[in-house]
């Protein structure tokens, strides 16, 4: 492959491509093909500027660049690369908008935290919380958060300038500052990927760079509150890789009241993510079905918020916060707890959820996360030497007991 023209044909691209024109992600199929064409771009991005702009994911052998001749460069190399567009993806966005107390959220007593803190308080998890980023200076959080990274601007903190993610991260791991907030893993550490702006959006390859930067630093959870429509094989290809490197991925189904749900949750590598009401019944924003995984309390959350504030919010990225935090507080005690195990675990310890009218339970998914339980069905585990799958079977039985559906079949092949 003739390298240089590889990249004076895509610079060329770049130049001539207008400012509202695509983003691109161009995959390398043959890993020898990727490390020619990687070390060519190094030696020649410091004659040709233009060329600084692409950015690279050495984990799924991508390139991402801000415009790209896709047509010339699958005439040229079809037999070489994969390419796609690069979507844009957006947070979850809350469905209320209230300003909120700081007294021990609701939700957190209704998955039982309190009661699993006798035994695990989520202590030395790293999760990985890919979002708008954190406000630093919250006194609730500030004992909580490592240092992370900002994608959008590496010499920058990966500070909030949004809310949503100050929001997650007062439900993952909050501590009791001066007036008493507290997150599920209070003891958890947090590591802010701020990969979205202050819209609340960002790109594909943003989420990409995120995963990449998780395993790369040995993240064990990533919480992802925010999915889309499309399809993108690139961001499954790196789901997969962190799926394989052991790190568990909760994903938000969304908030379009539907049958069906957003990616990444629906990827099986995935650990699902529903909303429910106050009265355990699922929430009617939620997106729901088969492949949900678990649900966890995503209505009326009061949390964290900028400026060391606090507010209420609702959606389904409330609910996955707490449900990453309970499998914080089962991976402080079980650390080598495989992706596809702590997914068994949470289906089989969960609680069945109420139905509304006319609501069949198995159309539903999932039941409702209980750390307690999960806590319990886990330790267990351990003690009797077995898998964590058969004690699961053999616990509580929640209401994914009967069947793990299509969905955890496909991750438990992955």
């Amino acid at each position: 492959m003739d390298y240089y023209g590889f990249w004076q044909m895509l610079l060329e691209e770049m130049k001539a491509a207008s400012k509202s024109a695509p983003r691109h992600i161009v995959t390398f199929n043959d890993p020898r093909m990727y490390a020619g064409a990687l070390s060519q771009w190094k030696s020649l991005k410091s004659k040709k500027p233009g060329l600084r702009q692409v950015q690279v994911s050495t984990l799924i052998r991508a390139f991402f660049v801000p415009a790209a001749g896709a047509e010339r460069l699958m005439d040229r190399y079809a037999d070489s690369l994969s390419i796609e567009e690069d979507h844009r993806i957006k947070v979850h966005s809350p469905l209320a908008d209230k300003s909120g107390s700081a007294l021990m959220p609701w939700g957190i007593r209704a998955i039982r935290a309190p009661q699993a803190w006798s035994r695990s308080t989520g202590v030395h998890v790293k999760i990985g919380v890919i979002d708008t980023g954190v406000d630093f200076r919250h006194p609730d959080l500030r004992h909580s958060l490592a240092s992370g990274v900002n994608l959008l601007n590496r010499g920058m903190m990966p500070l909030d300038d949004n809310g949503h993610g100050t929001h997650i991260a007062g439900t993952l791991a909050a501590a009791g500052g001066a007036r008493n907030m507290m997150g599920v893993a209070p003891r958890a550490l947090l590591y802010p990927v701020k990969a979205f702006d202050h819209n609340g959006s960002a790109y594909v390859s943003d989420i990409v760079l995120g995963i990449d930067w998780c395993v790369q630093n040995k993240i064990d959870i990533i919480n992802m509150s925010f999915g889309m429509r499309n399809r993108s094989k690139a961001l499954h290809d790196v789901v997969i890789k962190a799926y394989r490197a052991g790190i568990a991925i909760i994903a938000s189904a969304g908030n379009d009241g539907k049958r069906g749900g957003d990616y990444p949750a629906r990827y099986p590598e995935t650990i699902a993510v529903g909303a429910l009401d106050r009265r355990q019944r699922v929430a009617a924003f939620s997106n729901r079905g088969p492949y949900i995984d678990v649900y966890g309390p995503g209505e009326g959350i009061p949390s964290c918020w900028l400026r060391e504030g606090y507010k209420e919010m609702s959606g389904t990225s409330m609910a996955t916060s707490h449900v990453t935090g309970a499998a914080a507080l089962l991976l402080a005690l079980r650390p080598g707890l495989s992706p596809r195990e702590l997914k068994l675990l949470l289906r089989r310890t969960a609680s069945p959820v109420r139905l509304r009218k006319g609501q069949r339970r198995a159309s539903l998914g999932g039941g409702a996360a209980d750390a307690l339980r999960l806590l319990r069905v886990g330790i267990r585990a351990r003690r009797g030497n077995g898998s964590a799958a058969s004690a699961a079977g053999s616990g509580a039985g929640g209401s994914g007991g009967s069947s793990s559906g299509a969905k955890a079949a496909a991750a438990a092949k992955a």
